[in-house]
């Protein structure tokens, strides 16, 4: 059946019937496929399973674990069998073991399990795979979109390699489309892909390879029926891929100025404190096919910078965010990070403790440091009380309030403020506390101190 029939019968979708039968034809994960490295050792002895490592594939949707597992067993001549977690549960698991160690035993032959979405199986589920694992009646190659620390229990992660899939790069997703536009098994031709249609898909697919083909496969589909009656190759064109997708296309080039206006637009805007245009461009990077991570730690660094002590909790609210959008994945992941957003955007700021860091590292890189006080230097080790090393040194939780008059930074430095809190939400209530600790810390008997602030 060649590209045109196969898009008007409706038949196998084109993920499918393009997808790759040896390592050699996949597409991206480079680092995981040079020569000797594990995929390609268990892909090539099939003899036994003596040798070979069950493996956990974790990563984005659409970066060919599902590929992986079966090119490993067609290159290899392994029996194959596939299990969801969605569907399987532990009676179907044992079904598969007792059939894997009846083939092994009785004519030599090895089963690779695929087991996608393992992270959705129970620890019973899981526990049963464990004497099919151990024992070697059967390889596992098992899938997640989710950290495998927390969603496959450990006896299990102890007996199999965990390799990380990436995100496909966009010559990646280029190569892939050309590839299914020029391949018989593909769309064989019938249709010409316009290069600002190419570009399109690539942005709008977000690094999934599953989610190219379908859109590729949709519009050209729109293409054909569109040229229906005309002599001339149906053309793929912007236009119809935002059709076909149900996605309005946006000018945004991930390498280009575009960019890097759209998230300086976004970062000024959390800084600005307006919600609904952080919103906006966090919308833009999304709809864009921004690398969602990017956008985490983007937001991760706002907290920290801009935000810092005037309210704690925001650094917490991102770095749980980041962690939301590792596990879950998109477009889920757009709900945790448009929280985070929010609440970074209408918390008081402050960037009080980035510039007092910058400011202190200053000092280290011009020469301005000094030597530990002596009564604050290790004292634990031999000799050290000889060398007046915690001489005088006074314990701070004995003191009036657990603060201790002592001098804490060197001579040269002794009396520099680097930090000055202002008087925004919560740091307001640590500059009242500062300042009645300063003035605690300066009670005390002194020799050349004078007061210095960060300049």
């Amino acid at each position: 059946m060649d590209g045109q029939s196969a898009l008007q019968s409706g038949a196998t979708p084109l993920a499918v019937r393009i997808r790759p039968t040896t390592l050699d034809e996949i597409v991206g994960q480079r680092h995981l496929l040079g020569p000797g490295s594990p995929l390609r050792a268990l892909a090539a002895d099939a003899s036994s399973a003596r040798g070979a490592t069950s493996v956990i594939l974790w990563g984005p949707p659409g970066t060919g674990k599902t590929t992986i597992a079966k090119a490993i067993a067609s290159t290899s001549g392994r029996k194959f069998v596939e299990l969801s977690a969605v569907t399987a549960g532990v009676k179907d698991v044992r079904e598969v073991m007792e059939q894997a160690l009846a083939a092994r035993d009785l004519y030599g032959l090895t089963t690779v399990l695929f087991l996608d979405e393992i992270h959705r199986f129970s620890k019973a589920q899981q526990d049963a795979l464990l004497p099919g694992v151990e024992n070697g009646w059967v390889i596992l190659v098992a899938a997640t979109t989710e950290n495998p620390s927390f969603s496959v229990i450990a006896p299990l992660l102890s007996r199999s390699l965990l390799l990380t899939l990436e995100p496909l790069s966009d010559a990646d997703l280029g190569e892939l489309i050309d590839r299914a536009v020029a391949d018989p098994r593909g769309l064989g031709g019938a249709v010409e892909l316009a290069p600002e249609a190419r570009s399109a898909i690539i942005q709008l697919s977000s690094g999934d390879a599953r989610r190219a083909l379908t859109a590729l496969e949709a519009s050209a589909a729109a293409a054909l029926a569109a040229a229906e009656g005309d002599e001339s190759a149906p053309v793929v064109t912007p236009e119809l891929v935002s059709a076909a997708v149900d996605r309005a296309l946006l000018r945004y080039d991930r390498q280009g100025d575009e960019h890097y206006d759209v998230i300086s637009a976004f970062i000024k805007s959390v800084r600005g404190s307006d919600p609904d245009a952080a919103l906006h461009y966090l919308a833009r990077m999304i709809e864009a096919g921004e690398d969602p991570r990017f956008i985490a730690r983007r937001v991760m660094i706002l907290a920290a910078e801009d935000i810092g002590m005037a309210d704690p909790n925001a650094l917490p609210i991102a770095v749980a965010a980041a962690d939301a959008v590792q596990m879950i994945g998109m477009p889920e992941g757009r709900i945790p990070l448009a929280e985070a957003v929010v609440y970074l955007a209408t918390a008081p700021k402050s960037n009080a403790a980035y510039l007092g860091i910058d400011a202190a590292i200053a000092d280290v890189r011009a020469g301005r440091i000094g030597r530990v006080p002596k009564h604050l230097r290790d004292a634990h080790y031999p000799g050290a009380k000889r060398l007046g090393h915690g001489k005088a040194y006074q314990y701070a939780h004995d003191a009036p309030h657990s603060i201790a008059p002592q001098q804490y930074l060197p001579d040269e430095l002794d009396g520099t403020q680097y930090y000055t809190p202002t008087a925004n939400g919560f740091e307001r209530q640590v500059a009242e506390r500062l300042e009645r600790i300063r003035r605690i810390l300066e009670d005390r008997p002194t020799r050349g101190r004078g007061k210095r602030t960060r300049e």
